[in-house]
């Protein structure tokens, strides 16, 4: 693999085009995220075939999504120490080709719990698809051209949330739902070769430990967390079966924290934190990952319930987003690359949030031409966030800390989406209950103990008459996001505003493998 650049090198290379190699290699990266970050949105509209089909309850069938959540979170945290003990390129293609195997066998489910039983398979490969490639984008390009590679794997990571829908819909309607599965499959069958071809082949750390009881406590932590969150729209935020699993997920999370401070080798390289650069990206993305994966929780739903279009026609509604996003990437990511990420994510912020400001005044009859406007501000906004924001802590490390930081992030981002989604949910389920007296008994049953999912269950006939109460539901909801997005700005006002001397070198290797003799060791400007 590629060195880092020198300070010196890094100026000049901020303002050059990006070298062929590296685009090849984002191009390869890009091929497995696209699979994974479609795969945790393509399933949602699946979901009432699937039910009728295996022939059980709506709420067996959801494991079919919270499943994959779970095997995610769970797996995460390993991808810092696999990628130092068996190299990058080869858990990347590992993962990819686990996660194809898990599709084609979710393709083949006979049953709902075969079917629960092969997300987890592709959940486990899936969770290190995207750090392990983000890693090796990082690494390849190097410190002054990370802006720009991270802008381009951002681009399926937000692109996801809105193509997942519409694919989903198109194939659910005219093909077949066993085909949200095998579309992974040709995807992965082009994406191994042209890995093994491209990537750069790195040097795996055999002396590397892993840190087994770390795993013990943040994994079954995480996946406690993630699932009380998944729990709390049917049960009720403060039920035993909700609550319980999410303090008992917090307490082996503390516990980790603190057996990570002591430990040699721990999971994860909590010290990072002392580097008030990431410490600050850290607070954007989990804040900022609760707000945006939450607030796609509510489009649809909205687009669906209250304006009753089809799970197609809602996530070509929401393809603005996508639009907003894929012009302002590639234009935030040169500017981050001259050293003003600070600027560009001050900058992001308040756009994400007017842009969802419109929906917080959301009728019944709302102009679909001021909601288009105001998702592709927001998407404007979230290509100058999401990304960014990421790439200003990546400035700041040095070569060796990459992956463990990758890791770390990724993490944030996706147990910020968990609590955005559980608590957007919770917020819209009690709102939406005002709404029973005048919706009558479909109304009354959407609103009860039955969650969000029986929101839908309104008759048409009734449809009219409770649109605008449902209307305001989501408006208030919509409250929400923005109140995050807005509290995202204080740690947003810590990230660097002008280029670092160096990457920093404050944090000192845990063993000599992560010793980096050549690498300046001068302070990082933040």
């Amino acid at each position: 693999m590629s060195g880092p650049d020198t300070p010196a090198q890094s100026h000049t290379a901020a303002g050059e085009p990006l070298p062929r190699h590296v685009w090849m290699v984002a191009a390869v990266v890009v091929l497995g995220a696209v699979m994974t970050i479609l795969d945790t949105t393509i399933v949602n509209v699946a979901i009432d075939t699937l039910a009728r089909d295996f022939d059980v309850s709506l709420s067996t069938i959801q494991w079919v999504s919270t499943a994959y959540l779970l095997a995610l979170a769970t797996v995460i945290p390993l991808t810092g120490w696999a990628a130092d003990r068996f190299g990058t390129k080869r858990l990347w293609m590992s993962s990819v080709a686990l996660f194809v195997l898990g599709s084609a066998l979710c393709g083949l489910a006979w049953d709902a719990s075969s079917l629960i039983a092969f997300r987890i398979l592709q959940g486990i490969g899936g969770g290190m698809v995207m750090p392990a490639g983000m890693t090796v984008l990082a690494q390849t390009a190097g410190p002054a051209r990370v802006g720009r590679v991270m802008s381009i794997v951002g681009v399926p990571m937000l692109l996801g949330p809105i193509l997942g829908p519409v694919l989903g819909g198109w194939l659910v309607d005219d093909v077949s739902w066993r085909w949200i599965f095998y579309v992974n499959v040709p995807i992965g069958l082009i994406a191994l070769p042209l890995a093994w071809r491209i990537l750069d082949r790195d040097v795996p750390r055999p002396g590397e430990k892993l840190d087994l009881l770390g795993l013990l406590l943040l994994s079954p932590g995480l996946a406690l967390f993630v699932y009380g969150l998944a729990e709390t729209p049917t049960r009720g935020f403060g039920s035993a079966g909700a609550l319980l699993p999410m303090i008992a997920g917090l307490v082996l999370v503390v516990l980790f924290v603190v057996h990570s401070l002591r430990s040699d080798h721990p999971l994860l390289d909590l010290r990072l934190f002392k580097v008030r650069a990431f410490s600050a990206a850290a607070g954007v993305t989990v804040l900022f990952g609760s707000a945006m994966f939450g607030a796609m929780l509510l489009f649809p739903l909205y687009y669906q319930i209250v304006r009753g279009q089809s799970a197609l026609d809602a996530g070509l509604l929401m393809a603005p987003q996508g639009l907003g996003a894929a012009v302002m990437m590639p234009i935030s990511g040169r500017i981050v690359d001259r050293g003003a990420a600070g600027k560009v994510v001050l900058c992001g912020l308040p756009l994400v949030a007017l842009g969802y400001f419109t929906y917080t005044q959301l009728g019944a009859d709302t102009s679909y031409a001021l909601l288009a406007g105001s998702l592709f501000v927001a998407g404007l906004g979230t290509g100058a966030t999401m990304m960014p924001s990421m790439a200003a802590a990546y400035q700041t490390l040095s070569h060796a800390a990459v992956p463990r930081a990758t890791t770390t992030l990724n993490i944030l981002m996706r147990v910020g989406g968990s609590i955005g989604t559980a608590l957007f949910a919770v917020v819209l389920q009690h709102q939406f209950r005002d709404v029973a007296p005048a919706g009558g008994a479909g109304a009354g049953a959407a609103g009860g103990e039955s969650g969000l999912g029986a929101i839908a269950a309104i008759p048409e006939a009734a449809r009219d008459r409770v649109a605008p109460a449902l209307a305001e539901a989501f408006a208030h909801t919509f409250w929400w996001p923005v109140a995050i997005l807005l509290l995202a700005l204080i740690p947003a006002l810590f990230l660097p505003r002008r280029r670092p001397d160096a990457p920093e070198p404050a944090i000192p290797p845990q063993n000599p493998h992560e010793a980096e003799p050549t690498r300046d060791s001068s302070p990082a400007t933040v």
